[in-house]
């Protein structure tokens, strides 16, 4: 019966919805469409032999000199004649079974990947073997949409412009395998041996297995990719037989054939690869991404010095102890004062063994490396290294009202002396009064301002002047730089400059040093470090022959060893620690306890020796001795109590307030664990 006239219709909410969902879906395919034929048009394909012949970038010492290559390619092609049928057929069935059958994509494939996404996952696609060779020679590997719709168009694109067999010949040329190898000749040489034409079916299998992803596949990688690979090798060779590619009896015996070892050469072997790793991080940060440097053919000057570097690995390998430990790590920067560059660097004997750089990356306490900086902050506010100071040991400080018990390193004792005399001893018990008489927050503050960055940690109480902080070697390598310097601060680096394949100028440093110390009490500063050398802990230094300054930094239970030390052209840093950082030092190199004097002292003075070679013989400015006009009206800083016969404890008039003053020990003040800090 019809409906009345002039009364509506009325449409249920279902059917309306339905409208709705067709039209959104048909706007979303047209836009869709739209969309693919756009880009079908203005996506063109790069020229297939730009990625086999693409530059690598190269990096260069100060002086144009040739260290390393990033992107440098292992390869060789071959035609696909060549290739061996079995080689062919394993890598079909080990990733695109049906690749002569089907289309460039796989519909199947990116359903399969829209549904992952759908459900939080990451961007992927079940891509044909087309596919994979769109990705691998004309795109970069981000994971994003753009460059999923791009290597689709691509892909159709190559499918029309090539066959099947071409095609597969160029993958089978670019795929990388791992171990720096690109395509299946170079593949075969690393892997096995031998020629691809050589390869057995077993082999080829093996190497096909690999392809999908060498680094969770490569037996010699890390633990568990044996056995990942054994598994992918099995389903390769059932995936051979199930197509008929290969004999059923091979079914009885899946043993994988043995691989060899991965070799210990290329570019990131032994330290050069530390070099390599850290140009390529300030690189990445300048904004050059990887992709660039991989075949963008980038020439890159950079701050090392080749005879500064040669100098540091040859230290390292004639003065470091013989039969150490697995987990003893030895870390060296060497900064030209004033101006950030960083000259050489140790971050470890083989980065292919081990990733993380010693000098960069590595932490460990800097015990009394960082005493220099409490001595800056006293010479700052006037206090003279001739003030004399009760070095007796142990002493109780206080430390806002608590108890702070203090030992001198190998539980020495001292009488009066001076703090210059402390400084060549690295006396505890005068630098932690030293630093409650300037304040904690100023032994920071000229801390920051010599070069320890902000990312390390340092709180402001009495242990801060014993180096109970963490840094890295090359952050106390340029704090020592910037003393060089006079007191010229500047920020580290090792990019010089980027030029472009074509010789333009991507990119040039301008360092820019920054006064943060005055002269005249960099020239104390340095005064007291040379006596270090002269007298005390860092006499090893002397053997240098020329005018040195320098800190012995040995932690707590001697679980680090330090030394530090500078001439007017180059400030350096060796620093000695384990994987554990409270594990001690002890025994190693046979002796009772590994100090920043000894082992490290001796590489710093070979490595200078070796940086230094045909450098001319530099002085330092003469020390102006802060402080000494201010004690002619006789002042005097009096300690609370004042030790029996100590009257000569002399500082500037202005006197620190009582409650920053030391105070001594006292037999009801409750037991306490000395703090030591090494000489």
């Amino acid at each position: 019966m019809a409906a009345p006239k002039g009364k509506p219709r009325r449409v249920s909410l279902k059917r309306l919805a339905l409208r709705w969902m067709l039209f959104l879906g048909g706007l979303g395919f047209f836009a869709g469409s739209v969309l693919l034929v756009f880009s079908y048009f203005t996506v063109q394909i790069p020229d297939p032999n730009s990625y086999v012949t693409s530059q690598a970038t190269i990096l260069t010492y100060d002086d144009g000199s040739e260290f390393a290559r990033i992107g440098a390619q292992n390869r060789t092609s071959v035609p696909l004649g060549k290739i061996p049928l079995d080689l062919r057929h394993a890598v079909l069935a080990a990733e695109n079974r049906n690749f002569y059958k089907e289309h460039a994509i796989s519909p199947t494939g990116i359903i399969r990947a829209l549904f992952n996404m759908a459900r939080g996952g990451a961007v992927q696609g079940g891509s044909t073997i087309t596919q994979q060779y769109a990705k691998t020679a004309f795109l970069t590997p981000d994971q994003t949409i753009k460059r999923k719709i791009k290597e689709l168009i691509i892909a159709i694109k190559l499918e029309n412009t090539m066959t099947k067999d071409e095609i597969l010949e160029s993958y089978l040329n670019t795929i990388y395998f791992g171990r720096g190898a690109y395509g299946v000749e170079t593949a075969s040489q690393i892997y096995f041996g031998k020629s691809v034409r050589d390869l057995t079916l077993r082999q080829s299998a093996v190497l096909a297995s690999v392809l999908r992803s060498p680094g969770y596949y490569d037996p010699g990688l890390r633990d568990g990719n044996a056995e990942r690979l054994a598994a992918r090798y099995r389903y390769t060779i059932r995936g051979m037989v199930s197509a008929g590619w290969a004999d059923k009896k091979l079914l009885n015996n899946l043993e994988m054939p043995a691989v060899q070892p991965r070799s210990k050469t290329g570019i990131l072997a032994g330290p050069k690869g530390y070099l390599v790793a850290a140009v390529q991080k300030e690189l990445n940060q300048l904004g050059f991404p990887d992709e660039k440097l991989l075949v963008g053919g980038l020439r890159v000057t950079t701050t090392l010095n080749k005879k500064a570097q040669e100098a540091a690995v040859l230290a390292v390998s004639k003065q470091a102890p013989k039969k150490a430990p697995d987990d003893l790590h030895i870390g060296l920067a060497a900064v030209r004062p004033g101006t950030g560059a960083i000259l050489a660097m140790y971050g470890g004997p083989d980065y292919v063994e081990r990733q993380l750089n010693n000098a960069t990356q590595g932490i460990t306490q800097a015990g009394s490396s960082f005493k220099p900086f409490a001595l800056a902050a006293a010479l700052e506010a006037g206090i003279s290294v001739d003030t004399v100071w009760n070095g007796q040991s142990p002493q109780t400080f206080d430390d806002n009202g608590k108890p702070y018990l203090v030992a001198n390193y190998g539980k020495k004792s001292y009488k009066n002396l001076t703090l210059l005399e402390a400084t060549e001893k690295s006396v505890n018990t005068v630098y932690v009064p030293l630093g409650i008489a300037v304040g904690p927050e100023k032994v920071i503050d000229a801390a920051r301002r010599a070069g320890i960055p902000e990312k390390v940690e340092m709180v402001p109480t009495p242990s801060v002047v014993l180096g109970v902080a963490s840094p890295h070697v090359l952050d106390v390598a340029n704090a020592y730089a910037t003393f060089a310097a006079e007191g010229i601060y500047a920020k580290p680096f090792l990019v010089v400059e980027v030029g472009s394949r074509n010789g333009g100028l991507l990119y040039k440093a301008n360092p820019q040093g920054q006064e943060v110390f005055s002269k005249e009490v960099m020239a104390d500063l340095t005064y007291a470090l040379q006596n270090v050398v002269k007298f005390g802990s860092g006499f090893a230094a002397q053997k240098l022959g020329r005018p040195a300054a320098g800190k012995t930094g040995t932690s707590q239970e001697n679980s680090s060893a330090w030394w530090n030390g500078y001439t007017p052209q180059i400030a350096a840093s060796v620093a000695f620690y384990r994987d554990d950082s409270t594990e001690s030092l002890r025994g190693i190199g046979g002796m009772a306890t590994l100090t920043g004097g000894s082992f490290p002292a001796r590489i710093w003075t070979e490595f200078m020796k070796g940086a230094l070679a045909g450098e001319p013989v530099l002085d330092f400015p003469e020390p102006v001795f802060i402080g000494e006009d201010a004690l002619a009206d006789g002042s005097i800083y009096t300690l609370i109590p004042k030790p029996p016969g100590f009257e000569d404890v002399k500082t500037p008039p202005t006197n620190p307030s009582p409650s920053a003053a030391p105070s001594s020990a006292n037999p009801s003040t409750p037991a306490a664990t000395p703090t030591k800090s090494g000489n």
